[in-house]
Parts: C-alpha cells; structure tokens; sequence
C-alpha cells in the first residue's frame, strides 16, 4: 500500500452507493468542500456493512455482543472538483485485510468520469465493545471482505 493514490476506473471498485450533493455541500470556491468527502465515505462504509449484515443499525441490541469498527486512519486526494447539484457515486473495495483491520479504498465518480474525482481510504480497526482492545475479524467479516478486494 503506497501513500499516494490515483485516479481510478469504475471497474476498480466492488461496491456502489449513489450520494446526493446538497447546496450546503458546497464551499465559497462553488465546490463539494472537502470535508464532506469524508462524511460521504464513512456514511458509504457504514451503510455497506449494515446492508451486508456485518454491522447493527444504530439502536439495535446485537451492538452491545459484536466487535465494532472503529475508524483509525482516513485520508483523501483530490483530482478534479464536485459541484452541488451533481449526483455523485462512491465506489468501495477492500485494499487491505489485517488479522483485526480492514482498508477500504475509495471513490468518487459522476456520471460522466471515466476515472474517479477524489480516491481516499478508510481503516477500521475491530474491537472488543466493552473493553476496546482489537480483536481478530470475526470469519463473516472476512469472507465478505474478501469478495469486496
């Protein structure tokens, strides 16, 4: 895994979730501030595992008995800009598999790119609930991680 990232094609990525810009997405240079990036792809990753069954919904009782993921690491660059009111889809595979981590690598294309707009990645680190400390992956988390490198 090198630190620098690269404008990617579609074909690059496993998963897809389509993300609606908002007005108030866009900063006083008429772009998708960069911070919103970040919300994008934790609320891709998150929803991904809720769909996948390796997440609870928020408020479900089976939260407090599984290994949760915490976020340890995010980074993002940035190509080309996003505009509001401009569709945008998040593209997610697994770039790394740890014995208690997993790396996601996103990102992000409109319509009309043949490459993505901005790539980042995204690290969870899985723990104990109560106590925090990192546990292995549970065996589903890793099959399901696997179909998605």
């Amino acid at each position: 895994m090198t630190d620098r990232m690269t404008p990617e094609p579609r074909d690059a990525f496993r998963h897809f979730a389509p993300v609606t810009t908002r007005w108030a997405d866009n900063d006083v240079y008429g772009h998708v501030n960069n911070v919103v990036y970040y919300a994008w792809f934790d609320s891709v990753v998150n929803a991904m595992l809720i769909e996948r069954g390796l997440a609870p919904r928020h408020g479900d009782g089976a939260a407090q008995t599984l290994p949760i993921g915490l976020v340890v690491a995010t980074s993002c660059q940035y190509f080309a800009s996003v505009s509001f009111p401009t569709p945008v889809e998040i593209g997610v595979r697994v770039e790394a598999l740890g014995r208690s981590s997993v790396t996601y690598r996103l990102g992000v294309f409109t319509a009309e790119a043949e490459t993505c707009l901005a790539a980042g990645r995204f690290t969870h680190v899985y723990v104990d609930n109560a106590s925090r400390k990192p546990v292995p992956l549970p065996e589903g988390h890793r099959a399901v991680f696997e179909s998605l490198s």
